[in-house]
């Protein structure tokens, strides 16, 4: 049966629109200020005791309008350290309602520019946010002090700025910035920090000609996550993540970059197809990251710095390829805003969503 709108049906919507467009100032600034109450209110992002892995950042250099650059936060007890900051990690971890002063410290794998270049806005709101009067401590492998010094320098007017206009009550003149903490790295691990139950080790990975490059494991009441960095396949990494939980591992999908690479060459653009052929050589493919997971006895391998860009799941089978042939456990195509939480001492690996 066909419906008419009667004539009074119709003048009561008309007049209800003429109404909200007439009102669409006042209206519009209060559903603002009701949003913006509840926002500030959940940003209080709030983990039980255990080891939890949030995914701030699951892109590369390549644009993707879905992903961030490569950023991990991974919390264990009251500590919580974010692991690179690559372009948009900060926001996300506002948007996910992460209380970014709560941060422990950055640690970075590698100085690669998609790796540090957030670290702009997360240090910013490390200390505007949190009244910090001192500056986000950073842990890396050799050449740290090179690029703390040179942030701090190129953020110094930024810092005088702040302070005279918002008093250096709200943003203390000793905040701001970063304090570099290097480690050296050879070719065995190295302890970087072991406090309250949590013990992080740092490993070298194949990422020549960056050297040196890191990955990171973390233990805490019996659970661990290992999170690879950049990084070929090679043993170091299989040994590391030897009877992890979850690792964490970047992957690059040769066959989908063929593609790109042969666009490139039909456009006459030589130099960036250079480049994608160039990178095929350090990252490993979600083959090899599925082989190493396997002979690490990894429970879950959690793809990341995803290269190329991937659209959507539905071309996860194509990235993916074999790579589920090649490992027993589960493996996820990471995307931002994933959290996966594991309980001290159990076996569970929950797993939820914030974006």
């Amino acid at each position: 049966m066909k419906r008419v709108i009667g004539y009074g049906t119709l003048a009561v919507l008309v007049a209800a629109g003429v109404l909200v467009w007439t009102m669409q100032r006042q209206i519009g600034e209060q559903v603002f200020a009701s949003v913006a109450a509840q926002r500030i209110v959940s940003n209080n992002l709030r983990f039980d005791d255990g080891l939890h892995l949030v995914l701030c950042g699951t892109g590369s250099p390549l644009p993707n309008p879905d992903r961030a650059g490569p950023c991990n936060l991974v919390v264990a007890g009251d500590q919580a350290y974010v692991v690179d900051i690559g372009e948009g990690g900060a926001r996300n971890l506002n948007l996910m309602g992460y209380f970014i002063p709560s941060t422990t410290a950055l640690l970075l794998t590698h100085y690669h520019s998609d790796h540090v270049d957030g670290i702009g806005p997360l240090s910013l709101l490390y200390w505007t946010q949190g009244t910090k009067t001192a500056p986000l401590p950073v842990h890396g492998p050799q050449g740290l002090n090179v690029l703390v010094e040179g942030f701090n320098r190129a953020y110094e007017l930024d810092r005088t700025y702040r302070v005279e206009h918002h008093t250096s009550e709200i943003v203390p003149e000793t905040g701001g910035g970063l304090t570099a903490i290097p480690f050296e790295i050879g070719e065995q691990p190295v302890t970087v920090i072991e406090r309250g139950g949590l013990r992080i080790t740092a490993f070298r990975v194949d990422h020549d000609p960056v050297r040196p490059s890191v990955g990171y494991r973390f233990d805490y009441k019996g659970r661990s996550i290992v999170i690879s960095g950049d990084a070929a396949k090679s043993d170091s990494i299989a040994k590391a993540a030897r009877g992890a939980d979850i690792l964490v591992h970047d992957a690059l999908q040769p066959r989908l970059v063929g593609h790109i690479t042969d666009a490139l060459d039909e456009a006459g653009n030589e130099a960036v197809a250079t480049i994608t052929r160039d990178i095929l050589d350090y990252h490993a493919t979600p083959e090899e990251a599925a082989e190493t997971a396997q002979a690490a006895g990894v429970r879950h391998l959690i793809l990341s710095h995803l290269v190329p860009p991937i659209p959507n799941a539905f071309f996860y089978p194509a990235f993916l390829g074999d790579a589920e042939d090649a490992f027993d456990g589960k493996i996820t195509v990471g995307e931002d805003g994933m959290v996966f939480s594991l309980d001290p001492q159990g076996e569970v690996i929950e797993r939820d969503r914030l974006l």
